[in-house]
Formats: C-alpha cells, sequence, structure tokens
C-alpha cells in the first residue's frame, strides 16, 4: 500500500485490510479513540494492554467492535507495542485457519498450541523434551513414535545436541498439518474435536506448562494469543463457540483476546459471558451528535484518515465530506465508497473523483444495506431515529440490525442510530 496522488491509485491506497506494523508510521492516525470514546482518556485497547501485563488480572479478554471500524489494525498495533517491552504476542487470523462455517470451542485449542509452540521456537525458550513428547503423544497416541532416533539423526546433520530443536520441529509439524485437516478434512477434523472434548484439561494443562516455560526464558512476561476474524460468526455459531464453553476459554494462564460480534451483547445470553470475560467495545468514530447535530471533530478525524492515504485534491469540493457523512463513522464503508467512486472517476478520465461519482457509490453502498431489510423493519428503524436512540425497544431486532450493519452504535454514553444510507432509503420511501 502507498500513498495516492492520481485517482488511479486510490484502490491500492484504500485496501479494507488492516494496517500492518510496517504502515502504521504512514497511515495510522493516532487521535481517533477520543472521537470513539468521547473521552480523550479512555481507551479499550490501553484498559488490554494493561491487562495483558497484569498478572493478577483476568487473562480472557473479548473485543467487541463493528466490523470494519478498526479492531484489527488497533490490535496490531498494540501488538507491537507489546513486543516492544519484550513480550511474544501471536495473532491467529481464525478464517484462513478455520472454515468459519464450521467451528466448535475445540478448534481454537488447537490453534493456541500451535500458536505457544511457534513463540516458544521464536523466543528461543529451552523446551522441556517430555512435555514436547506428550503433547506428540496426545496427538498421535497409538501410533509407533520414534522421536528418540530423529532426534539423534537430526543431531548428527546439524551439529545440535540430542535435546529440544529437533522434536519441536517435528511438533510443529504435525500441528500444521492438523490446521490443514481442521479446514478441509471432515473425517480427521472429527478426530481431533472429540480427543479435545474427552481430554480437554490435559490439553489445557500442556498449554499452560508449555506457556510457563516462555515466562521463565522472558522473566516472567506471559506470551499473549490473539484471536481474529471471530466477531465475522453468525450469531449462533457464535454461542456454540463461547457460550457453553466460557468457563473454558477464559480460564488460560496466559493473557487471550477473543475479538467478539458486537450485536450479541444485546443477547440475553451475555451477560453469563461477562463473569467470565473482561469485555471491551472498540466504538464507532462518532459523526453525529446523540441530538443529530453534525460532530465536526469527528468528521475532521476522519479525514484526516483519508488525507494520510490520499492527496485530498483528488475530491471535488464537498465531496469527502458528503461520502464521510453517509457513511456513519464505518471506515469499512467509507473506504468501499471511496473506491467504488475512484473506479467511476478512472473510467471517465478524470483526475478527480465529482460529487456524481460519490453519489454513484453511495448508492450501491445503500442497495447493498438495504437488501438485509423488510418491510416489518421499517417501524423499528423509524422508532430509533425519531426517538430515544439510548432507548433498545426490541432486544433481538436490535441484534438483527447490528449484525446487518444497519444499526450503528456509538460509545462514550452508549446509544444507537440508523445507518445515514438506510435513513436516506426510508425518507425516500415517504417513511
Amino acid at each position: 500500500m502507498k500513498y495516492a496522488d492520481r485517482v488511479s491509485e486510490i484502490i491500492n491506497a484504500f485496501s479494507p485490510e488492516p494496517l500492518k506494523i510496517e504502515q502504521m508510521e504512514d497511515f495510522y492516525c493516532k487521535n481517533t479513540m477520543e472521537y470513539r470514546m468521547s473521552d480523550k482518556y479512555s481507551s479499550p485497547m490501553e484498559d488490554i494492554f494493561d491487562i495483558c501485563q497484569d498478572p493478577r488480572e483476568q487473562n480472557a479478554c473479548l473485543l467487541l467492535g463493528h466490523r470494519g471500524c478498526g479492531k484489527s489494525t488497533e490490535l496490531n498495533r498494540m501488538s507491537e507495542e507489546l513486543k516492544k517491552k519484550g513480550y511474544q504476542v501471536k495473532t491467529i487470523t481464525c478464517s484462513m485457519d478455520l472454515d468459519l462455517f464450521n467451528i466448535v470451542y475445540s478448534d481454537l485449542f488447537i490453534l493456541m498450541g500451535e500458536a505457544l509452540l511457534e513463540l516458544a521456537d521464536e523466543s528461543g525458550c529451552r523446551m522441556d523434551r517430555v512435555l514436547l513428547e506428550e503433547i506428540e503423544h496426545f496427538w498421535i497416541e497409538g501410533e509407533e513414535i520414534t522421536t528418540s532416533q530423529e532426534i539423534t539423526a537430526a543431531s548428527l546433520e546439524t551439529g545440535i545436541t540430542a535435546e529440544t530443536p529437533g522434536i519441536l520441529a517435528k511438533v510443529l509439524k504435525l500441528f500444521a498439518k492438523m490446521k490443514t485437516d481442521l479446514k478441509f478434512n471432515e473425517e480427521t477434523r472429527k478426530e481431533y474435536r472429540n480427543k479435545i472434548s474427552i481430554r480437554s484439561s490435559e490439553w489445557i494443562e500442556m498449554l499452560s506448562r508449555v506457556s510457563e516455560m516462555i515466562a521463565a526464558k522472558l522473566g516472567g512476561k506471559r506470551p499473549i494469543i490473539i484471536f481474529e476474524d471471530l466477531d465475522k460468526l453468525n450469531p449462533e455459531d457464535a454461542w456454540k463457540v463461547f457460550y457453553h464453553y466460557a468457563a473454558v476459554l477464559s480460564g488460560m494462564s496466559f493473557p487471550v483476546i477473543y475479538t467478539f460480534p458486537i450485536g450479541l451483547s444485546y443477547d440475553a445470553r451475555f451477560s453469563a459471558m461477562e463473569s467470565y470475560f473482561i469485555t471491551k467495545t472498540l466504538p464507532m468514530i462518532k459523526i453525529e451528535t446523540i441530538e443529530g447535530q453534525p460532530f465536526e471533530d469527528g468528521i475532521a478525524v476522519i479525514r484526516e484518515i483519508v488525507e494520510k492515504r490520499t492527496d485530498l485534491k483528488l475530491f471535488e469540493d464537498k465531496v469527502l465530506e458528503e461520502l464521510i457523512l453517509y457513511t456513519g463513522g464505518s471506515l469499512r464503508d467509507l473506504f468501499h465508497a471511496i473506491n467504488a467512486a475512484a473506479k467511476r472517476a478512472e473510467r471517465r478520465s478524470s483526475e478527480v473523483i465529482a460529487m456524481e461519482d460519490a453519489r454513484r457509490a453511495l448508492e450501491e453502498l445503500k442497495t447493498s444495506l438495504t437488501r438485509r431489510i423488510e418491510k416489518k423493519d421499517y417501524d423499528f428503524l423509524r422508532n430509533i431515529y425519531s426517538g430515544n436512540k439510548e432507548l433498545i425497544e426490541d432486544k433481538e431486532m436490535l441484534l438483527r440490525m447490528l449484525q446487518a450493519s444497519v444499526v450503528l452504535e456509538y460509545n462514550g454514553k452508549r446509544w444507537h442510530n440508523v445507518h445515514p444510507l438506510v435513513i436516506r432509503f426510508l425518507k425516500e420511501q415517504g417513511l
């Protein structure tokens, strides 16, 4: 990704992918949290940062937020700050490693094991050979294990002593195969899941021992695992993974951060989850007050985010403001609209994005959003728009609308509003 000086370069500059560490200096905007939280001294990311460093704290966090609000970028930034302080951090991108339409809690434990062993390897931690053999035996029990012979062979070839590097490499290779099976091999996947469900306490105890060895190597600094993309699960799959297994998933001896669908915080079951997890929410950047007035500071921050990626002269007068106002503070929606508008401008051989380009892009986005609602939803949405934006009239309906990104939630003082493009649609319908 690089800064866009021309319309043809905008699509590359406004990739929906989260910022990587090497991109932060050029493209990250540091001033968003105050306008997300309505308080310059509050930050869910700083809270999680502190939790990860305090061994007295509860270890498990749920990070909530609308898809595209910037959770992944903020987690990447926090991860880098922790690494600078000497912590070992591993981010697991679940959409790459698992089938999100076929996922159970035990899958996370398998990925957790691989992540910890990779961190042990990366940190140069001298692992207990007995523990590594126990881990290997746990997964290939019943098969002939020739660890000792293979270690000896590795020693002769590389000159290392017959201790842990050879068997650690072998166990990591085993996990790579298991991860492939988890995503693509239904029969083997069932075997792995069954093993975890029967012997979960044994497996958790092994993970704790790996964690302790890493912490001992790092002067007491515990390894940290981040699970990305779990907020993309549909509601029932998310409950299937978390609700009945909250005690297990939150019971690690090291910090674990799970992303979680924001809409499910309105489900009655969520209160039970809060007794197991520390829950934090990364809000949208507010561009409107609860009273319905433009929030100029929030608009200015989003404008700054855009300016870090492209020359604002590529937008005709008032075009960027139009795009910001009608995407409601959702960076994902804004980037989508900017890309669509830039494509149209490029097809016109124009050197700038015109208002008509922006309005066509917003119309496309509006169509996508309004496909997610039906006539019976209109009164509910109208009541939010014209009524008390803190009042929860129907939790189940609100959950569904949040999941569809048709309703957006803002923090500081927690409230919600209808997406501006859905408001436009309802007005066009005479509602």
